[in-house]
């Protein structure tokens, strides 16, 4: 994500907090201090202050420094910075790859130096690297797989092995020194960097400011998420021609719609977990938004806030749309797309109907429906006394020993945060080092090492312990 909510919390005052609890579930968040242990006594258990500082852990737990920016990788080139969205795949005998994203533009103090077979546009710093790691997580080859890609954020997994990589801008062809257009999604190889040369940008699965995209391994359809305000983002799907899908099939073109929930222009009012809303979808009339109908999310309607005494419908050829603050991480399991929705709040330039700190939806294709799994009440002292309060989910993950794992990038501590199938939380992980996001959480293949970055120090871990305490727990 390119904005925070420690940059908002700057321009807006805080907001109450609420406690919502439904069908015996309880929405994920601190109502006070002991809630917190409450929940972690429950889960993995307090976390205990790393002696060096980098990371802290419950007991049973430690972790590994497999990369830092500005070391030294394989292929002789610097560890770029500014890690982000990560996946990764099964290897060779026993061994683990991770394609690993790097939120950059146009300058970078740790930039991403790839071969000219292997980058898209000179004038941008992002990209991705791969590592590949032996059964024991010790790094056997780190090197770029793409560069010269703009503001690389998250992405997904494909079901035939490969690593899509979204951009989070709307750059066009000389803005910014662009010799070419940005705003797409890029696929990558995890082991044959030959299906890498010459960067293809998957031009029909939309041009906006991407976050995150999910694969759904039964139909191939494709749902991608987009950060962006002033109106703020959409989900979209996109369903491709080639089917069953293979490397480079995403080439062959497809059809982009964006999810509308009738009669529902905001999701941000929503609190209650296990709230269901059906879902259609409809066109996205130009997905290159490069013509004169501008950005994606603004071909269709939606109200101008920006004077909030006096809002201003403005009608567009795509129609009512459903849209969220910050659309943010996207992953695939038990059948659904998992879908982040970040913090929103309803004063300054948001244009939210209601305040959260962030909310977790899955849709469900089969039954076409939208469901509220998780919410996060608005922190009332995010930098204080409820420091240790989640907010602001960003990256998600599936995890085999129940619900889901998310990284946190808000305001004050910022952890990992494990969510049972009951709605329970408990914190898995901090950051120790400064107060910059913990993005790209991630499982091996295996299950039994979770990958996790922080961004702004340029750290890649690898965390290994008795994850399945937290099934034991349920």
């Amino acid at each position: 994500m390119t904005l925070t909510r420690r940059d908002l919390l700057r321009r807006t005052a805080t907001a109450g907090l609420g406690l919502v609890v439904v069908n015996g579930l309880r929405p994920l968040g601190l109502v006070e201090a002991a809630t917190a242990a409450e929940a972690n006594a429950r889960g993995y258990g307090p976390l205990r202050p790393d002696p060096q500082g980098l990371l802290d852990l419950p007991d049973g737990f430690s972790y590994t420094v497999l990369s830092v920016q500005g070391g030294r990788m394989t292929d002789g080139t610097a560890v770029p910075g500014r890690p982000d969205g990560m996946g990764t795949f099964a290897g060779p005998r026993k061994s683990r790859v991770i394609v690993r994203n790097h939120e950059q533009g146009a300058s970078a103090a740790h930039p991403v130096v790839a071969p000219p077979a292997l980058t898209y546009d000179v004038a941008f710093k992002g990209g991705t690297t791969t590592l590949l790691l032996d059964s024991h997580d010790v790094v056997v080859d780190e090197r770029v797989s793409l560069g010269g890609t703009n503001n690389n954020c998250a992405g997904g997994v494909t079901p035939w092995g490969t690593w899509l990589t979204c951009e989070e801008t709307e750059t066009r062809l000389g803005q910014s020194g662009a010799t070419k257009h940005h705003g797409y999604v890029f696929e990558v190889h995890p082991l044959d960097d030959s299906a890498n040369v010459d960067p293809q940008p998957l031009t029909a699965m939309g041009r906006f400011a991407h976050e995150a995209v999910v694969v759904d391994p039964t139909t191939g359809d494709c749902y991608l998420t987009e950060d962006a305000g002033g109106p703020n983002g959409l989900v979209y799907r996109f369903e491709p021609n080639t089917r069953p899908g293979g490397v480079h099939s995403l080439r062959d073109g497809g059809t982009l719609t964006a999810m509308c929930v009738p009669g529902v222009l905001d999701l941000s009012t929503y609190r209650i977990v296990g709230t269901e809303l059906p879902v259609t979808w409809k066109e996205v009339p130009d997905p290159s938004a490069l013509g004169a109908l501008g950005s994606t999310r603004r071909q269709f309607s939606w109200v101008d806030r920006s004077n909030r005494a006096a809002p201003v419908e403005v009608t567009r050829p795509g129609g009512d749309i459903t849209r969220s603050r910050k659309w943010e991480g996207a992953w695939w399991g038990e059948g659904k797309a998992w879908l982040v929705a970040s913090f929103a709040r309803s004063a300054g330039n948001d244009w939210s109907g209601g305040a959260h700190d962030g909310q977790v939806w899955s849709y469900d294709p089969a039954r076409a429906v939208l469901r509220l799994e998780a919410f996060f009440p608005v922190s009332p002292d995010p930098e204080g006394s409820t420091a240790s309060m989640p907010d602001g989910p960003d990256n998600i993950t599936v995890n085999p020993w129940g619900g889901v794992l998310l990284a946190e990038d808000g305001a004050g501590a910022q952890h990992i945060v494990a969510v049972t199938p009951g709605g329970d939380h408990t914190l898995l992980a901090r950051n120790a080092v400064s107060d910059d996001e913990l993005c790209g959480v991630v499982f091996a293949p295996d299950g039994n090492t979770l990958y996790v970055a922080i961004q702004g120090t340029g750290h890649t871990f690898a965390i290994t312990g008795p994850f399945a305490r937290l099934r034991r727990a349920r």
